[in-house]
């Protein structure tokens, strides 16, 4: 990427470059060289972006889903057709390697095409009557209003995208706050769905400092619907503070992926899949496997092939070198949290196979690392890493491995290898999860619900529940005139 764009906001349809709350610094994590200043929006922004929501709602919630539908499927071709260099920007604002930010688009793409065909489709239903007098019984699924979208920097394209399509195609107005350290990745997907078509005030950006900013439009007797991708500790927080003001809130919050391996499972391909996923994005993923629980009869041939697969990733800049398997993470705290987490190993509580230190030199890069049988109390065991840090612990039954994998208060994702049918079965019952992959690490496609239980929040995004979750049920009973 030779340039960077000019940060601006999206307020009633006008670009803004200037933030009468200042502006902040936005840095490249793997060099650590300032690339642009991202303008921070005051209370009266804000206020004004709440208003552009308020005023277009009633228009958008009336606009037939077919046409939502063709808006959204023009800016899916676009983000299509822009993927190049949208990538480029998403590899320079958080380090993601290029063949990986232009997977985030290519399902971006996806995601909005299905969440737009949801608004033709989704007409409610008929219910019988009990009665003659009774004509009819229809359910339909009402836009809910103006909702607040607010995503974090793992994945500042497919994250936004998936909200905003769910929104849009619902019949809602919506205000994005991205992260403030990716804010180009979302400006650029903004961008897609204006030059789709988009009408002034249904889509509004905004940026500046997470909490004041949340805080604020949460707040706003405007906004109906709030949705959050970010921390566990900040989505109690926002959640919280929707309670408060009765307002629709879906938190997709952290996860701590277990991922069991059988010994009737294909070790080889296991090993393969667990190595190559563990380390996509740094380990900056919510769903991704990262408590290894392996049985004791395989347990020391799979440490050993997983740490021999790890050691030979190659970490880089990803803006430098399109070959790199991992980049840096997105900044300097996760640095000091992947450090804590090693810290926190010796003795008789874990060995670092491989890794476990600072690579030396500009930017924000950690080894990936292998910890062999951490200790059930350690930082690792007990706290979502979310970095490079992989834990592998040894079990003696089937069922000894899901009471570890479920010991947590996290239910975002889990994972389980096993050739034994019934096993297989087994885990996919007993794992408590959102989301659960047998034999496979994928639990994400543009046609099924994303979201966890417990601490990982609850609610779903993607799939049908994508667009129901911007809608409010409504039931009409109609009987016969004069009975």
């Amino acid at each position: 990427m030779t340039t960077y764009p000019t940060l601006k906001m999206l307020i009633d349809g006008e670009w803004i470059a200037t933030g009468h709350g200042g502006s902040m610094a936005v840095v490249n994590p793997a060099t650590g060289a300032e690339i642009g200043q991202c303008p921070k929006a005051s209370p009266a922004q804000l206020d004004a972006a709440l208003k552009a929501a308020d005023d277009a709602f009633a228009g958008w919630s009336r606009t037939p889903g077919a046409e939502r539908y063709a808006i959204l499927r023009r800016a899916a071709d676009l983000l299509r057709e822009r993927a190049p260099a949208i990538a480029a920007v998403i590899t320079a604002e958080m380090g993601k390697p290029r063949a990986q930010a232009v997977g985030e688009i290519t399902g971006s793409t996806d995601v909005i095409d299905f969440l737009g065909e949801e608004a033709k489709r989704k007409g409610g239903r008929l219910i019988p009557s009990r009665g003659q007098q009774l004509i009819a019984q229809m359910v339909t699924h009402e836009p809910v209003g103006p909702s607040v979208l607010l995503t974090p920097w793992n994945f500042p394209v497919n994250l936004p995208a998936k909200k905003i399509a769910g929104a849009l195609a619902a019949g809602c107005t919506a205000i994005l706050k991205p992260a403030e350290n990716t804010p180009a990745s979302a400006q650029l997907l903004v961008e897609c769905f204006v030059d789709a078509g988009v009408p002034k005030g249904v889509l509004n950006l905004v940026y500046g400092d997470p909490g004041p900013v949340s805080e604020h439009l949460i707040a706003s007797p405007v906004t109906r619907k709030v949705s959050f991708t970010g921390s566990t500790a900040v989505g109690k927080q926002l959640g919280a503070l929707a309670a408060s003001h009765m307002k629709r809130f879906t938190p997709e919050l952290g996860g701590h992926a277990p991922v069991i391996v059988s010994r009737h499972a294909d070790l080889e391909r296991a090993v393969a899949m667990c190595a190559a996923t563990k380390f996509r994005n740094a380990g900056q993923v919510c769903v991704s496997p990262t408590r290894f629980l392996v049985d004791k009869t395989i347990y020391d041939r799979f440490v050993a092939e997983f740490a021999e697969r790890t050691g030979k990733l190659k970490v880089g800049d990803p803006g430098a070198d399109d070959s790199v398997d991992m980049g840096p993470l997105a900044h300097g705290r996760r640095i000091a949290a992947m450090e804590q987490v090693v810290a926190d190993v010796g003795g008789n509580r874990g060995e670092v196979v491989t890794g476990g230190a600072v690579i030396p030199g500009k930017g924000f890069f950690f080894q990936p690392t292998v910890i062999a049988n951490p200790a059930p109390d350690s930082r690792f065991m007990t706290e979502e890493p979310f970095g490079p840090i992989a834990g592998i612990v040894p079990y003696d039954t089937i069922e000894d491995a899901v009471r570890i994998a479920n010991s947590l208060r996290y239910g975002l994702a889990a994972y389980a290898f096993s050739g034994n049918l019934d096993e297989a079965h087994y885990l996919g019952r007993a794992l408590r999860a959102g989301m659960v992959g047998i034999n496979q690490l994928i639990v994400a496609s543009p046609e099924t619900p994303f979201g966890g239980v417990g601490d990982s929040g609850f609610g779903s995004e993607g799939g049908e529940e994508g667009y129901l979750a911007f809608t409010d049920t409504k039931l009409v009973m109609m009987a016969k005139a004069g009975g």
